[in-house]
Order: C-alpha cells, then sequence, then structure tokens
C-alpha cells in the first residue's frame, strides 16, 4: 500500500525512503513500506527481508499418483543382464581387445546380435568388427553409426566383398560417396532402412562398382527410375536383387529390371501403392529373367494374380526352390490349386503364400504333392479356412521341414502339433498364433521353439 493511498509515483521519479530517508529513484521494483505509508529504497527492502527483485516461483506441477498394480507377467531387470556386463567390459576396453586373440567368425557373429538386442553398437566398440582382412561384414543394428562412423567403417575394412547393415537410417550421399571410394571390391550390399540416400549419390555409387553381384535393400523412398537404369547400366552381371518396400516402383522400372538376364534372386515385395505393378508387365518379366530365377518374392503386389502364375511362373520359371507370394489377395483357392498340379517346375524348399485369406484345403494339398517332400520351410498363416483333413497332409508328406507358420489357421489344435513334432524330425520352429484351440496343454519337444500359445496361464 502506498502513502495514504495516493498513487504510486511514475518510474524514473525521486522519492524519499520510509526508512532512512535518503532520496532514491523510483523503478518498477520499488516496494510499499510496512507498515505505510511511504515506500523503501531497494536496500532497506532487501534488509527488511524482501527481495524486490526476486521472481515469483512457479507453482508445483502435481505429479499423478504411482501405478502400485503388480503385474504379474511383467519381470523388472533390477540388475543388468550378463551380456549388458560383457559389453560394457567390450566397449571400456575396445583397445585391448586384441589381448582376446582370435575370437573367431562365429563368435564375432554371436556378439554383433548380442550388441543388436541391447542397441548398444557404437563408434566407440564397433571397431572390434573392423579388420583391413575382411571381407564379409554383418552388423544387426547400426541405429547408433552416424554418418562419419559409418564412412571410418568404409576405411578400415577396405578389402570388404559382401556387406551387410541393419537399421542403417543415418547413412547419407557422403557415406555412398566414400563407399564408392573406399570399398572398390565389393561385390555384395545389403542394407535395412537407407532413407536418406539420394538419387545422385546411388548413381555414383552404382558407377564405382561395375563388378556388383548383389544389391538388395529395403525402404529407401528416394530411389527411382533413373537409379535402376544406372544400376543395369553399370552392373550388367547382378545375380541378386532387392527393392523391398521401395515407394517409386512401377512398370517402368521392369524395363529395366528384364536386361539383367542373369538374375538368380528378385524380392519386390511390398511397393509403396499394392498396384504398383500391373498383371502384363510382371508376366514380361518374368519372360526375361524367369528362366535363372531360384527365388522370387512379389508379395503385397495386387498385379499378382493367378494369369501371373499360369502365364509367368508356370512356363518360365522352372527352377526355383523359393516362392514367396504373401498378402497377394487377387489369388484363388482354384488357381493356385491348377498352378501347382500342371506346373513343371522342381519342387521348392520355401513356400509362403500366408495372408492370403482365400486359399484353402485344394491350394495346401495340389503344393503338397508337388513339392511336400523337399519344404523346408512351409508359411499358411492366415489361411483361416483350412479343414483339420487337409492340415493332416503336412507331418505326412512334409517330413523335412524345419519351420512351420500356421498362424490364424482355425483347424490347428493340440494334436496337429503333437503330430508335426513326432513325424517331423528337423522341425525347430512352430508358429501357432491366433489358433484359439491349441492350449496350455500343447505337447513340447526339446529344441521345438511353439510360438503363440495364448491360453498359457499367467502366474
Amino acid at each position: 500500500m502506498w502513502k495514504k493511498d495516493l498513487p504510486k509515483p511514475p518510474v524514473g521519479g525521486f522519492e524519499n525512503c520510509a526508512r532512512c530517508k535518503k532520496q532514491f529513484t523510483v523503478t518498477a521494483y520499488t516496494m510499499a513500506a510496512n507498515p505505510p505509508p511511504g515506500y523503501l529504497c531497494h536496500p532497506c527492502a532487501k534488509s527488511s527481508g524482501s527481495d524486490p527483485f526476486k521472481k515469483p516461483a512457479a507453482p508445483r506441477k502435481r505429479k499423478p499418483a504411482a501405478d502400485k498394480r503388480n503385474v504379474p507377467s511383467y519381470e523388472e531387470r533390477r540388475l543388468p543382464s550378463l551380456a549388458t556386463y560383457c559389453i560394457q567390459v567390450i566397449s571400456n576396453h575396445i583397445d585391448d581387445v586384441e589381448a582376446l586373440g582370435d575370437i573367431g567368425t562365429m563368435n564375432i557373429d554371436e556378439i554383433s546380435k548380442a550388441l543388436a538386442k541391447n542397441r548398444s553398437l557404437n563408434p566407440e566398440n564397433a571397431p572390434l568388427f573392423y579388420n583391413v582382412e575382411n571381407e564379409r561384414l554383418t552388423l544387426y543394428d547400426v541405429t547408433n553409426l552416424t554418418p562419419p562412423a559409418l564412412c571410418t567403417l568404409a576405411s578400415l575394412n577396405p578389402n570388404l566383398r559382401n556387406l551387410r547393415l541393419d537399421f542403417c537410417g543415418h547413412m547419407d550421399d557422403t557415406v555412398a560417396s566414400a563407399w564408392a571410394a573406399a570399398l572398390p571390391n565389393l561385390k555384395r550390399v545389403e542394407l535395412l532402412g537407407p532413407f536418406l540416400v539420394r538419387a545422385p549419390a546411388w548413381q555414383t555409387f552404382f558407377r564405382a562398382h561395375p563388378d556388383l553381384e548383389g544389391f538388395l535393400i529395403t525402404q529407401s523412398p528416394r530411389f527411382d527410375i533413373d537409379c535402376m537404369r544406372v544400376l543395369v547400366e553399370s552392373c550388367p552381371n547382378l545375380r541378386e536383387l532387392r527393392l523391398k518396400e521401395v515407394g517409386k516402383l512401377s512398370d517402368e522400372f521392369l524395363g529395366e529390371i528384364k536386361r539383367l538376364t542373369s538374375l538368380t534372386s528378385l524380392d519386390l515385395s511390398y511397393p509403396g501403392v499394392p498396384d504398383a505393378l500391373s498383371e502384363n508387365a510382371l508376366i514380361d518379366l518374368l519372360s526375361h529373367v524367369g528362366a535363372s530365377l531360384t527365388h522370387l518374392d512379389l508379395s503385397g503386389h495386387s498385379g499378382v494374380t493367378d494369369g501371373v502364375l499360369f502365364r509367368g511362373v508356370k512356363p518360365y520359371a522352372l527352377s526355383l526352390n523359393t516362392l514367396v507370394l504373401a498378402n497377394c489377395l487377387e489369388l484363388t483357392d482354384a488357381g493356385v490349386a491348377e498352378f501347382f498340379e500342371t506346373w513343371q517346375g522342381k519342387p521348392l524348399s520355401k513356400a509362403d503364400l500366408s495372408r492370403n485369406p482365400d486359399l484353402a484345403d485344394a491350394s495346401l494339398g495340389a503344393m503338397l504333392a508337388h513339392s511336400g517332400e523337399e519344404l523346408f520351410e512351409l508359411d499358411l498363416n492366415g489361411w483361416k479356412d483350412l479343414t483339420e483333413d487337409a492340415l493332416k497332409g503336412i507331418p505326412k508328406k512334409a517330413v523335412k521341414l524345419e519351420k512351420l507358420d500356421v498362424g490364424f489357421c482355425r483347424a490347428v489344435d493340440n494334436f496337429f502339433v503333437k503330430h508335426v513334432l513326432q513325424r517331423c524330425p528337423d522341425i525347430k520352429e512352430i508358429k501357432v498364433w491366433g489358433c484359439q484351440r491349441v492350449t496350455e496343454h500343447c505337447p513340447r519337444k526339446r529344441g521345438v521353439n511353439i510360438y503363440g500359445i495364448e491360453t498359457v496361464p499367467i502366474h
């Protein structure tokens, strides 16, 4: 309160302090005397216990009450795992790791997987995997490797012939340019997630590697038709090609790909839009490259119809051992059945026709009759209308199976799993996601992983 409730003097004016009687200049921080009347200079206001320059404290936000429920299916890891300790030790002593001697290729790969599981690979411990004599390098998660670190990878492994990097989202034009200069012997490159590499950088990379035999990329939205042209022109001996989840994929790409007559593996799955490739363009492509193909993946294409099977795969692709046509919704049960009944190709070792809900007993019976004796991997996920009788044919005819996915096949039950375990001695993995008739009493076998038993009680 100011003297006699009079208004506060204007800022910049002069006034006498109510306590020390000295004249001072009025500011925005001048405080009223307590008790009134008058007001105080800054030293007197501060000596009275009030700081005129102190900002008001921000109101404290009330924290929500912690959730005290005990979730029995969740276990909090209070102590680091042994793998975490090992990773920390390796990272802290990376410069002395040579003292361990020859770690071995198998152990190096296991360490790489452990680092990927914890997403712990970084520029400090990555040199563990580098060697000037390396011809092959696989890193399963390079999320934390920055562009300079990826350039260093090329500099410290100049003799690489085979390179695989997963989750390489930091890879950019500078990295591609560095690899073009520093990896002259590269024959095969497999990349997951090189989002940032632009078309000119890809083209420079291709021109620098005319002997490239394998180019496999997943999720590269900037890879365009110009890149495809330069790849075909610069690397005519390409044997493996993967353009998975490439948003700009179109029929125009196929006109270039069909010039690669030495292809043995072709993956064009899951384009930006399901109708990116037309039926006629796919048939024309297979007429040019189908004869040498052993691996074909056209998953996620609405243009893959019964016509592609009969006019493309059936007459031209007779050497396939892997056929992947997942999520091709235009395929029919009668069409796929007739295809396998009349196809003269050799038996498949891997067949994946998952997420095609219209396929059922006829397709499975014909597939097993054609390829059952040689199948190692079979994926029927989403074949909801399969009957028990049709499923019984799997353990009877596909006795060499190692991996089986029958998720969301309604007729799968404990007895089917039991028959597979008994009659397929090499089986290692069975997936039964969404199979409500598979219960906690499902039979087990040492060394066989069964995924997806949904009725296991939580203790």
